[in-house]
C-alpha cells in the first residue's frame, strides 16, 4: 500500500479558451496569468498518459472508484469527435486497473446539444452547468467577447437536461453578485429544476477583496440567509449544497465540499499541457499559486501529493490561524476556502522567516459567522415530545445491558420499535392539531384526510402503523410541526395526511374514493410508491380504492417501491426506497428512481451482504432483522468514499449507495454493504435510545477530539460516532478470521486495529468530557469494557 495520501477526484482541463468572456472568471480574470502559455486543446498522448497515472494510483491505493470532472476554460470547445476520443480513453485505461470512473463536465451551456447529451449518455457523464440567475443576474458578468448575452444560452442547456436528459443532469452552479436580488436568483435557479445546485462565494483575497456596499455589514450571509429562508419556506426542494454544508456540519457530518468543514480535500488539477496543479481557486490569489512543478508526464501522482500545498489542506484545524482556531463556529465554517484567506506579503524588507500569506482568518469570515449562526438560529426548534429520562425509559436489565454494550438482539430492538410507534403517533396527533388554518386552499382535502384517518384507526390499527411506521412519515411530521411553529406552513406538506390515509385503506384493503394531493407532478403513497403524472395535472386528483388494489397500479407512470426478500426480516424484507419526496433528509444526495438494472442489482447484492451477517455477526443481525425496514438508495460519492447515512429522525431506514465493486468487473461488494448496514443501524439504535433519554448535557457546546477525524466534533456526534465504531470494530475483528483469502483477512487486522484504537480513544475522550448523564457514563462504560475485551486480540 502507497504511503502517500491519495487523490480521490481529478480536475481535467481539456481545453484552455472560452467562448464567454465573463468578468468575474478566476481563470482568465484573475491573478494567475498562465493560461496564456497553455495550449489550447489536451492532446490525446496527455489524456492517455493521464488515464494511465489515475490507474497506477487507484491500484496503488486499493482505490474502489475515482471521480474526474472535465473542465476548461469551456470542455466543449473540445468538440464531439475529440470529447469522444478522450472519455473512451479515460474509461477503457481506468476501468482496465478495476477501478470505476465517475464521470462528470462542467459547461456554460453554449455549446451543449442533443448530440453532445447522447454521448454524454452514452459514457454515463453527468453535466453541470453555470447559471447565475434570472436575465439581469446573467448579464451582469456572463457575456461574449462583443458584450452580447448568454442568457438564453443557458437556459436552453438547463432545460435540454431537465426535460430531456435527466437521468445526466449534475445540476447548477451559481456565483453570487450581493447586486442581484436574492429571490429572483434562486426562483431562476429553481425553476431549472436541478438534482442539486450551489451558491459560490466569488473569488476574493484579502488583497483583492469583494465587492461591497459597507465593509462593516455581512452583505453575502444576508443574501445567502434570504435564499435560505425561500428555500426553506418552499420545503428544500432540491439540495442546495452551501446550506446542506452548513446543516450537516451541525450534525457531525462531513460537508463534502472544500469550501466549508474541516474535511482534508484530494482533488489535483490536471493542465491541458500535462502540468499538475492545485486547486483552481488558487488562481485568484497570485501568478502562479496553483503550480506544484509536477507534470504527468514525469511523475506520479504520489509524488505530487506530498507536495506543500496539498499538505497544508489536510490538517484540519492545524492548518488555520489562531483567529479561526479559537472562533465558536470553525467546525462548520472550516476557516472557508483557503484561498480567500490570501493576503499578499508586505513589500517592505523580508523578515528572516516571512510570514504564511494564507494565515489569516477568511476574507469573508464575517459573512460565513452570520450564515452559520443564521442558519442555526432558523434550524435549531425541535418539536419532538421528549420523555423523562431515567423513570420512563422502560428498558428491563437485559435489555439496558446489550444496547449500552453496543449490541441489541430482536427483543431489544423491537422495546425501540414499541417506543418509536408511541412517538410516531403522537406526532401525527399534533400534525392533527396543527393543520386546522395551516392547509390553505387545501383545508378540505386535509379536513377529509383526518376523517378518514381517525375512521382507519378504530378498526384497521395494524395497516395505520404499517404506514406510520415507515420511516418518513415521521421526517414528514416533524417538518410540518416545525413549519407550522415558525410560522412558514407548507399546505402541500399538510396535505400530504390524504397520502398516508390512501395508503392505509390500500392496506386495510377498505373500499374508498378519496382525493390526493399531487405534489412536484407525483402522487406519493408511503410505503407503496408513486405516481407520475406530470406537472399539468393540477393539485390534486381522485383515487379510486376497492379489495386492496388502486386504479393508479395500473396507470403507465406507476413506480412502485421494490422490495428485497427476507424471509427472517420483521416484515418479510426490506425495501428500497426511491420514490418517497422525505427521503431527501440524508446528509448525502439521494439517488433518483433506481433503473431495473441497478434495481437487479440491489436485489441481489442486499442479499449476500444479509447472509453474511447472519453467518458471522450474531450480535448484530437479529438485531437489524428486526428494526431495519427501508434502504434508501444514495448517489455515488465524487470521491469513491463509501457512502452511507442515518437520518436523526427516519427510525428504521438507512442511507447506502451501492458499494462501487457492485458496478465494477469484481461484482457486487457484499462484505462492504454488510459492514455499512451494520454501521448506520448502530447510528439507529442510539439516536433511538436519545429519544428516550438523556445521554449527555443538551446544552454543552463545547467541541471535542474524534479520533477518526482531523476535526473537533459536539459531543452528541463523538458519541454517536463512538456507537457506531464499536459496531465497525466488531465487523473487522471477526473479519480477520472468515475473509475468504489472506489478503482481505491482512486488510481486516490493520481495521480492527485502526479502529480498536481510535474508538477506545474516544470512550476515553467521552468520560473526559464531565457532560454525561450517569445513564450516558454506563454508556460509554459498557462500550469500553466490550472493546476491552477485545485487547488481547490486537
Amino acid at each position: 500500500m502507497a504511503s502517500a495520501p491519495p487523490f480521490r477526484q481529478f480536475v481535467l482541463k481539456v481545453a484552455t479558451r472560452c467562448d464567454l468572456a465573463c468578468d468575474h472568471c478566476y481563470v482568465y480574470e484573475a491573478a494567475d496569468t498562465s493560461w496564456r502559455h497553455k495550449p489550447r486543446f489536451m492532446t490525446d498522448e496527455i489524456v492517455r498518459r493521464t488515464a494511465e497515472r489515475i490507474a497506477e494510483h487507484a491500484t496503488a491505493h486499493r482505490l474502489p472508484a475515482v471521480a474526474l470532472v472535465l473542465h476548461g476554460g469551456e470542455p466543449l470547445l473540445l468538440g464531439p469527435t475529440r470529447m469522444r476520443a478522450t472519455l473512451t480513453t479515460l474509461r477503457d485505461v481506468i476501468e482496465s486497473a478495476g477501478c470505476a470512473v465517475d464521470l462528470r463536465i462542467h459547461t456554460n451551456g453554449v455549446r451543449l446539444t442533443s448530440e453532445y447529451c447522447d454521448l454524454f449518455r452514452e459514457h454515463r457523464v453527468r453535466v453541470g452547468v453555470s447559471l447565475d440567475g434570472d436575465r439581469t443576474a446573467t448579464d451582469r458578468h456572463r457575456r461574449f467577447a462583443n458584450g452580447a448575452s448568454s442568457h438564453m444560452q443557458a437556459l436552453r442547456a438547463v432545460a435540454l437536461l431537465r426535460d430531456d436528459y435527466p437521468d445526466i443532469y449534475a445540476g447548477v452552479l451559481c456565483t453570487i453578485d450581493i447586486r442581484n436580488d436574492p429571490v429572483a436568483v434562486y426562483e431562476a435557479v429553481r425553476d431549472a429544476r436541478p438534482p442539486r445546485a450551489d451558491f459560490l462565494l466569488p473569488h476574493a483575497t484579502h488583497s483583492d477583496p469583494p465587492v461591497r456596499a459597507n465593509p462593516e455589514q455581512a452583505e453575502y450571509a444576508d443574501w445567502m440567509l434570504e435564499v435560505f429562508d425561500r428555500w426553506n419556506a418552499e420545503s428544500r426542494p432540491f439540495p442546495i449544497r452551501s446550506f446542506t454544508s452548513v446543516l450537516d456540519a451541525f450534525r457531525g457530518l462531513p460537508s463534502g465540499t472544500e469550501s466549508l468543514g474541516l474535511d482534508p480535500v484530494d482533488l489535483v488539477v490536471v493542465e491541458a499541457d500535462g502540468t499538475l496543479e492545485q486547486t483552481d481557486s488558487l488562481k485568484a490569489a497570485y501568478d502562479g499559486a496553483p503550480a506544484t512543478g509536477f507534470t504527468v508526464a514525469e511523475h506520479s501522482f504520489d509524488e505530487v501529493s506530498v507536495h506543500s500545498g496539498f499538505e497544508a489542506r489536510r490538517h484540519g484545524l492545524a492548518d488555520l490561524c489562531e483567529t479561526c482556531q479559537r472562533c465558536p463556529v470553525v467546525a462548520v465554517c472550516g476557516g472557508g476556502l483557503r484561498t480567500h484567506r490570501y493576503s499578499a506579503p508586505s513589500r517592505t524588507t523580508p523578515p528572516v522567516r516571512p510570514p504564511d500569506p494564507f494565515d489569516n482568518p477568511s476574507v469573508y469570515c464575517r459573512d460565513l459567522k452570520e450564515l452559520v449562526t443564521g442558519i442555526r438560529t432558523r434550524t435549531q426548534t425541535s418539536v419532538v415530545a421528549r420523555v423523562p429520562a431515567q423513570r420512563s425509559l422502560g428498558l428491563s436489565a437485559d435489555v439496558l445491558h446489550q444496547l449500552a454494550h453496543g449490541y441489541g438482539d430482536a427483543k431489544a430492538v423491537a422495546h425501540l420499535n414499541r417506543f418509536q410507534r408511541s412517538l410516531h403517533i403522537l406526532l401525527l396527533a399534533k400534525v392533527f392539531a396543527a393543520a386546522e388554518g395551516n392547509s390553505g386552499s387545501l383545508q378540505e382535502l386535509v379536513d377529509a384526510a383526518i376523517a378518514m384517518l381517525k375512521t382507519l384507526d378504530a378498526g384497521h390499527k395494524n395497516a395505520l402503523h404499517d404506514v406510520l411506521g415507515h420511516p418518513y412519515t415521521s421526517v414528514w411530521a416533524l417538518r410540518c410541526l416545525d413549519d407550522a411553529q415558525s410560522g412558514h406552513a407548507n399546505p402541500e406538506d399538510f396535505a400530504h395526511l390524504a397520502s398516508l390515509a390512501a395508503a392505509i385503506a390500500i392496506r386495510a384493503v377498505v373500499d374508498a374514493e378519496i382525493e390526493v394531493p399531487v405534489r412536484r407532478g407525483a402522487v406519493y403513497l408511503p410505503t407503496l410508491g408513486r405516481l407520475v403524472v406530470g406537472a399539468d395535472a393540477g393539485r390534486s386528483l381522485t383515487m379510486r380504492i376497492s379489495g386492496g388494489d388502486c386504479d393508479v397500479f395500473s396507470a403507465p407512470g406507476w413506480q412502485g417501491v421494490r422490495r428485497v426478500a427476507l424471509p427472517s426480516f420483521a416484515g418479510g424484507g426490506i425495501a428500497l426506497e426511491d420514490t418517497d419526496p422525505f427521503r431527501r433528509c440524508h446528509h448525502w444526495e439521494v439517488a433518483q428512481r433506481l433503473p431495473d438494472s441497478d434495481a437487479t442489482t440491489w436485489i441481489r447484492t442486499v442479499p449476500a451482504a444479509w447472509d453474511l451477517l447472519a453467518r458471522d455477526h450474531h450480535s448484530y443481525a437479529p438485531g437489524i432483522a428486526a428494526g431495519l425496514s427501508t434502504i434508501v438508495p444514495l448517489a455515488p460519492s465524487l470521491s469513491g468514499r463509501a457512502v452511507s447515512s442515518t437520518a436523526r429522525r427516519a427510525y428504521g431506514a438507512i442511507g447506502v449507495a451501492l458499494p462501487v465493486a457492485a458496478t465494477g468487473p469484481k461484482g457486487p461488494s457484499a462484505s462492504t454493504l454488510a459492514l455499512l448496514m451494520i454501521h448506520e443501524f448502530q447510528h439507529a439504535k442510539l439516536g433511538a435510545v436519545l429519544d428516550m433519554a438523556d445521554l449527555h448535557d443538551p446544552h454543552d457546546t463545547r467541541l471535542f477530539e474524534a479520533p477518526w477525524r482531523q476535526d473537533l466534533r459536539p459531543l452528541e456526534g463523538l458519541l454517536q460516532g463512538t456507537y457506531a465504531h464499536v459496531g465497525v470494530t466488531d465487523f473487522w475483528r471477526v473479519r480477520r478470521f472468515t475473509a475468504l483469502d489472506s489478503e482481505e483477512r491482512e486488510h481486516a487486522e490493520e481495521e480492527f486495529a485502526l479502529w480498536f484504537r481510535h474508538t477506545l480513544r474516544a470512550t476515553h475522550v467521552l468520560a473526559g468530557s464531565g457532560s454525561l448523564t450517569p445513564l450516558g457514563l454506563h454508556f460509554v462504560e459498557a462500550l469500553r469494557t466490550t472493546l476491552e475485551a477485545w485487547t488481547s486480540k490486537v
